[in-house]
């Protein structure tokens, strides 16, 4: 069989399942516009992002403006493959910039599943979170807006794909029917504990479980998932336990949200606003290797994620999958894996306070530390184990292609 996986950042959600098809010897190709994507040999079509917008157009229509920019290069390149001649049997496109727009127009016939990461709502997700003023009429017409790529992509699709149930649930009632949730799966052979990790860095640092570590990770620093309340929590942590370590891992830019005003990343805002009483055992690291994250993961205390309800991370699926016991916020995407004090804790979002009281319980009882991160580590194999979501995930495509219609 052959399969086109579409993707601007490849091999992004579908490294796993790409991998195992090749390796059942499927053709499976990657069309992306990423530059040499890391995806373990197989074949790549590159395309071009389109021009800019042009100036002048309404601001609502910035999202659909910029979902074209990639759906026309995208639909351009696949057109080419039947020159090859090469045709996909079957089609999986991530729907959030735009790529699975005209794929239908270009194979009509060949099943196309999108990955429906998310859809954005005016209440009840990440727009005004934490405010107590509801969003007004401009903020629910410009979030409406900014569903036009996500709408035109599920009603274009044969089949859609999200990770979690609540993912999922933001989606409109209309296509739920079309939604599977099929989480792209965690590799728990290798996402495993390690109690006997070292780690050790450049310039002498060394981590352990002999000592009490507080570890923050995320893609990049910002309000979206906690950062600025996790850097107001650092001075009360070290104030009731100096001989912490404190380890934050991200990078200085914006991934969602905005940009914080008058300082150049948001952890410049967030140290001149906060005075750390030891900056000595707070350890900063913008990128991290998988497999050093992994072993961080690995020799932590308490790992903190915090996030707004949207998109979850992986990284929290496989903090827990190393054995690490995560305090998390009590929005809905984490509350779907973390059971309070069965598997890991959970805290108001925005409390300060309560989120050192929820660490402070970890250092106070190592036994019940123990037993909560057995259990995280149950909760990943029982449910996102990498071979079972595969499984799932082919059976999904199988099932799609024996109703296909032929020619």
């Amino acid at each position: 069989m052959r399969f086109l996986f579409v993707h601007q950042n490849a091999p992004g959600q579908f490294r796993h399942l790409a991998r195992t098809l090749a390796g059942e010897g499927h053709d499976v190709r990657y069309l992306t516009c990423r530059e040499n994507p890391p995806v373990d040999g197989l074949p790549v079509i590159p395309y071009r992002i389109g021009t800019e917008p042009p100036q002048g157009i309404h601001p609502f229509l910035s999202n659909l403006a910029g979902g074209l920019r990639y759906a026309i290069p995208v639909a351009n390149a696949a057109k080419l493959l039947e020159r090859e001649p090469w045709r996909p049997d079957l089609v999986m496109a991530h729907s959030g910039w735009g790529e699975a727009l005209f794929l239908k127009d270009v194979f009509p016939t060949v099943p196309l599943i999108s990955y429906a990461e998310f859809f954005y709502r005016a209440e009840g997700a990440d727009v005004g979170f934490g405010s107590s003023e509801p969003p007004n009429l401009n903020v629910r017409a410009r979030t409406r807006a900014r569903n036009s790529v996500n709408l035109l992509s599920l009603d274009a699709c044969d089949r859609a794909l999200a990770p979690t149930l609540w993912q999922k649930s933001v989606h409109p009632a209309e296509y739920q029917d079309k939604i599977e949730v099929i989480h792209e799966g965690v590799d728990v052979a290798t996402l495993r504990p390690n109690p006997r990790r070292v780690l050790r860095f450049d310039g002498g640092l060394e981590l352990s479980r002999d000592e009490f570590i507080v570890t923050f990770a995320t893609r990049a620093l910002e309000p979206y998932r906690g950062f600025d309340v996790f850097m107001r929590a650092v001075p009360l942590i070290q104030r009731r336990f100096p001989d912490a370590r404190i380890v934050i891992v991200g990078r200085d830019k914006v991934s969602y949200g905005a940009e914080p005003v008058g300082f150049p990343s948001w952890r410049e805002k967030l140290l001149a606003e906060v005075e750390i009483p030891d900056p000595s055992r707070v350890h900063w690291f913008g990128w991290l290797r998988h497999e050093v994250l992994t072993a961080l993961f690995q020799v932590t205390s308490a790992h903190v994620y915090l996030t707004f309800p949207f998109v979850l991370s992986w990284s929290m699926l496989e903090a827990m999958s190393c054995g690490a016991v995560v305090v998390g916020s009590r929005t809905p995407p984490v509350e779907e894996v973390i059971q309070d004090g069965v598997n890991g804790l959970l805290t108001d979002f925005h409390d300060v306070d309560a989120l050192v009281d929820r660490i402070a319980e970890l250092r106070a009882d190592p036994a019940r530390r123990e037993r909560l991160s057995a259990a995280a580590r149950e909760s990943i194999v029982s449910r996102y184990a990498l071979e079972d979501c595969i499984a799932r995930q082919k059976a999904m495509m199988w099932r799609l292609l024996e109703t296909a219609p032929r020619g």
